[in-house]
């Protein structure tokens, strides 16, 4: 378990990071991400060891690791956004030159690295020269490189940025295999509709604070209440818009057709209260449901940037 407790990190008058507190559990693929300059970076590279906190900590297991560099260099492998200059190196030697990074070499070394590269897609690879390969490609060479210790906490910073969308969906089916391997993976990354489909938690940061972290589908669930309700009417919509009108929950109405939208603050019982008060009262309605959350309206939400909802879309709308 990767446990950060009160980091600050301020540059100059800058507060980078204010207190920044988190937790990333075993076997976890946690989804780290904030706005640009909600100190993300900073964070990831004092988790690996780059950069050195003002004040806080950071536990491995209960241990706090924090300054020891050395512990770090065990137990965690780093991905970083930008690849580093060794484009004089073939793919073998450059995955060699880490593994005496490691103390490793030898035969032990080769089957290691053999091994890793097998596991990324370029073991046919071997003998190109890294300059030649492709972004997609010396990303994965990277993930290699990471893990030739063996870590057991893999963090990765913005890894699949400027990839296409076939190497994108590659290199998550390598991390969803590294997860389902036992490795807890936390991943930086803009893409909020990549995450929502790979990451089993999600941590959001903003100003260097953390504003929610969570299990995915509980922190989804946090944001399907402040979604519209839809429900469409195929008979006696003016008895229907009365009872919504009446309804304390119910904050917003706009109407199109048959089809009536509500902003509703109650929860998933109280919707099915209102289903069965509508039908109850002669109401005909052919679809009740509430427009799914996402996890960038989660996001935009938190860092007050909220989206525009799809109500404004509808052709009128009255408050209530």
């Amino acid at each position: 378990m990767l446990e950060i407790r009160e980091l600050h990190k301020a540059y100059g008058k800058f507060h980078a990071l204010n207190g920044l507190t988190m937790t990333v559990g075993d076997g976890a693929l946690y989804g780290f991400v904030g706005p640009n300059g909600a100190g993300k970076t900073t964070a990831i590279k004092i988790m690996t060891g780059l950069l050195e906190a003002d004040s806080g900590q950071v536990l491995i297991d209960g241990r706090d690791v924090t300054g020891f560099e050395g512990e770090l260099k065990t137990q965690i492998g780093y991905v970083p956004d930008f690849f580093g200059v060794y484009d004089n190196l073939t793919v073998g030697e450059y995955m060699e030159f880490f593994a005496s990074c490691y103390h490793m070499d030898g035969l032990l070394a080769r089957k290691r690295c053999l091994a890793l590269l097998e596991q990324v897609g370029l073991d046919e690879r071997m003998d190109f020269y890294v300059d030649g390969l492709s972004r997609g490609m010396k990303q994965r060479l990277c993930l290699a490189r990471a893990l030739i210790h063996d870590p057991a906490i893999l963090i990765l910073d913005e890894p699949t940025s400027g990839l296409d969308p076939r190497t994108r969906f590659e290199f998550r089916e390598i991390l969803r295999e590294l997860q389902e391997a036992g490795k807890t993976i936390l991943i930086s990354s803009h893409v909020l509709s990549e995450l929502s489909e790979l990451c089993t938690d999600i941590g959001i940061l903003d100003q260097g604070r953390l504003l929610a972290e969570g299990n995915m589908e509980d922190i989804l669930a946090r944001v399907n209440t402040s979604k519209p309700l839809v429900i469409t009417v195929c008979r006696n919509l003016d008895q229907a818009l009365v009872m919504l009108k009446n309804n304390p929950m119910v904050q917003t109405i706009t109407v199109r057709d048959q089809e009536i939208s509500i902003h509703f603050s109650g929860d998933q019982e109280e919707e099915a209260g209102l289903l069965a008060e509508l039908v109850g009262a002669g109401v005909m309605v052919s679809s009740f449901v509430r427009e799914p959350g996402s996890l960038e309206s989660v996001f935009m939400q938190l860092t007050d940037q909220e989206e525009e909802r799809s109500v404004l879309s509808y052709e009128a709308e009255s408050g209530l």
